[in-house]
C-alpha cells in the first residue's frame, strides 16, 4: 500500500531489535559457526549458547537424530564455563555488532547467582535468557522452573542484580505455563521465551538401540510449533503487555507470522538456522512482505491478532 511507512524493527522492554528475528540458543556456536554463511548485520539479535559457571563437555554421541517433521538432539549444554565464554566467544558474537542475548543455566540458585554476577556491566550482553528446563539439584527436582514459586525465585535474583533486560525460557511441561509466566513476571522478568525444549526419545528398531548417546533428549524443528503457538497464545492473552519470544518451529516468514499472530512479539530461529544459515534473513523478509501485502506498518500491528470465533445468537460458533 502506496504511503505507508514501514518498519519491521521491535521494542522488547528495553532490548531493541532491527528486525523481529533472532538466532535462538546454540545455533550460532561459538561465533566462528556463521562467519561468512550469513550476514549477521540482517538479523536482530543473536542468543548464545546456554553456558554454565564451570566447563562441560556434554553428552556422549550421538547428540542428534532425525525425526518427523524435526530432530531429536541432547548436547548435554556443552559449553567452556562462564570464565571463558566472556573472554573468548562474546567478543566474537559481539563483533557482529547486532544484540547479543547470553543464555544462562544453572543446577542451583548460587550458580545462577553467580553466573550474573559475572556478567554485570559485562561488554557486549543485550539481555539476558534463564534457561529454566534443566534439573534442580538442591530441591531434587528434574525441571528447574516448572512450578512458580522455584522459578519465581530463580528470576527474582537474577532480574535483582542484571543490568540488562532478562527474559525467561518456560519449560515446555509447565504444570501452568500461565501461572509460571504471572509468577516470574511479577519476580522481575523484562519478558518471556517460549518455549524450551520439549523432551523426546528416538529409536532405533533395528538396532535395538535409543537413537541418542544420551538415550533421551528434546523435540526441535516443525513437529513443535503447533504446542509453542498454543503457549504463546495462553499466555499473551493472560498478559498482552509482556514482550514474548516464540521459540520452536519456525522455518518460514509464514511461521513467524503466525507467532506474531497468536501474541508474540517477535520469535528466534533453532533448526532451521542449523540447515539454511540464511534462514533468519529469510524469515525477515517474509515477515516484511506480509506487511506490505496487508498494507501494515510493523509487527506490532499483526501482534495478537488473531480472529477468533464469536458465538453467534443461537450459541454457535460464528
Amino acid at each position: 500500500m502506496a504511503g505507508v511507512k514501514r518498519t519491521i524493527g521491535v521494542a522488547l522492554d528495553g532490548l531493541t531489535l532491527t528486525t523481529p528475528v533472532a538466532i535462538a540458543s546454540g545455533c550460532a556456536g561459538t561465533g566462528r559457526e556463521l562467519a561468512g554463511l550469513v550476514d549477521l548485520h540482517r538479523v536482530g539479535a543473536v542468543v548464545s549458547r546456554s553456558i554454565t559457571l564451570h566447563p562441560r563437555k556434554g553428552t556422549r554421541t550421538p547428540r542428534i537424530a532425525e525425526s518427523p517433521s524435526g530432530v531429536v538432539w541432547e548436547t548435554g549444554l556443552q559449553n567452556p564455563g562462564i570464565e571463558s565464554f566472556v573472554a573468548e566467544e562474546l567478543p566474537r558474537l559481539a563483533r557482529a555488532q547486532i544484540p547479543v542475548i547470553v543464555s544462562i543455566a544453572g543446577t542451583s540458585m548460587e550458580e545462577y547467582v553467580r553466573l550474573t554476577s559475572l556478567l554485570q556491566n559485562v561488554a557486549g550482553v543485550a539481555a539476558l535468557e534463564v534457561y529454566l528446563s534443566g534439573p534442580d539439584d538442591e530441591l531434587d527436582r528434574e525441571v528447574m522452573g516448572s512450578r512458580p514459586d522455584r522459578a519465581a525465585e530463580i528470576i527474582g535474583a537474577v532480574g535483582r542484580m542484571s543490568t540488562v533486560p532478562v527474559f525467561a525460557k518456560l519449560p515446555a511441561l509447565s504444570t501452568d505455563l500461565v501461572e509460571v509466566a504471572t509468577a516470574v513476571m511479577r519476580a522481575g522478568a523484562s519478558g518471556l521465551t517460549l518455549l524450551g525444549p520439549v523432551p523426546a526419545l528416538g529409536v532405533n528398531a533395528s538396532r535395538l538401540r535409543p537413537e541418542l548417546g544420551a538415550v533421551t533428549g528434546y523435540l526441535s524443528g516443525p513437529a513443535v510449533r503447533p504446542l509453542v503457538l498454543r503457549g504463546v497464545f495462553e499466555v499473551s492473552r493472560a498478559m498482552p503487555e509482556v514482550p514474548i519470544f516464540a521459540v520452536g518451529g519456525v522455518t518460514t516468514g509464514e511461521d513467524a507470522v503466525e507467532m506474531l499472530l497468536a501474541g508474540a512479539w517477535a520469535v528466534q530461529v533453532g533448526t532451521a538456522t542449523l540447515v539454511d544459515p540464511v534462514a533468519p534473513v529469510k524469515i525477515a523478509q517474509g515477515i516484511h512482505a506480509y506487511l506490505r501485502e496487508k498494507g501494515l506498518a510493523s509487527p506490532a500491528e499483526i501482534r495478537g491478532r488473531l480472529r477468533l470465533p464469536t458465538a453467534s445468537p443461537s450459541g454457535e460458533p460464528g
